[in-house]
């Protein structure tokens, strides 16, 4: 795909992202994932669940087992808000992201990595190619972000490629489907209610060729080259999140996706 597709999507998306009401600052950047308040906050509920069971179910234990804090990569950082939190606790982070607009990219991730007292630096490039060093970081961690992906086997071999031995990788935020066709069926009603959605952007925000999401299997047969063997962590989330299946069933509509925490351990 070529540079300039993706450079008029990142700039379309960040217009889109910002009439969605995502361009967050001060405060409420601070404040992220624990958002109390405005139209998204029942969504960043859902994020503060995913974000509390990494703390519980990754970080945590693993400075534990190593006994110091830890070197963390996260991919598709954002605004950096994730690396912020973990950089205020200690590790030391790098936010990369491909987007570096003021809007949720980098260009606001630089506010708080000045504010991390150097626990906190940005990086701008692809989590497909990501110019780090082999063996660098003790996690790489997909923050909601690989449905981004172009090239799913080579994300995954990049993440494999920068975390040490005995490290982790891992998939939050990400939609899941038991089955293609549910994710599918995701993807033709997000391309036939794009003008409506979008707007005259359309055409653009749906121009790359994203993997958009995964399914156990397409995440195992990518994985297989790097070594990584997944387990999925269930997340329980607010009521009415997990009773969405329940009610597509009853409204005969396609399974809907989850967004639990996926984890390899680096071999």
């Amino acid at each position: 795909m070529s540079e300039a597709v993706l450079d008029r999507f990142g700039q379309a998306y960040a217009r889109h992202r910002e009439a969605e009401g995502r361009g967050y600052s001060g405060e409420g950047l601070a404040a992220l994932p624990y958002l109390k308040s405005g139209p998204l906050a029942h969504q960043w509920r859902v994020r503060a669940r995913s974000f509390e069971a990494l703390m519980r179910r990754v970080v945590r234990p693993q400075r534990r087992r190593l006994g110091r804090f830890l070197d963390v990569l996260d991919l598709g950082a954002g605004n950096g808000w994730l690396s912020y939190r973990l950089a205020q606790e200690g590790d030391s982070t790098i936010a990369l992201d491909v987007r570096t607009d003021c809007v949720d990219g980098l260009g606001v991730a630089t506010s708080l990595a000045s504010a991390s007292r150097g626990k906190m630096r940005c990086v701008a490039a692809s989590f497909q190619a990501t110019r780090l060093a082999d063996a660098s970081v003790d996690i790489a961690l997909f923050n909601a972000s690989l449905h981004y992906a172009t090239d799913l086997e080579l994300a995954v071999a990049e993440a494999a490629r920068v975390t040490r031995a005995g490290g982790m990788i891992v998939i939050l935020d990400t939609p899941f489907y038991r089955q293609h066709s549910d994710g599918a069926a995701m993807v033709a009603e997000k391309r036939a209610g794009a003008e409506q959605v979008f707007g005259e952007a359309a055409e653009v925000l749906l121009a790359p060729n994203f993997v958009e999401f995964l399914t156990p299997r397409s995440l195992a047969e990518a994985s297989r080259g790097a070594g990584l063997e997944w387990r999925r962590r269930r997340v329980v989330y607010p009521l009415w999140y997990e009773l969405r299946p329940l009610r597509a069933w009853l409204a005969g509509r396609r399974r809907p996706s989850r967004f639990d925490l996926w984890l390899a351990d680096r071999p």
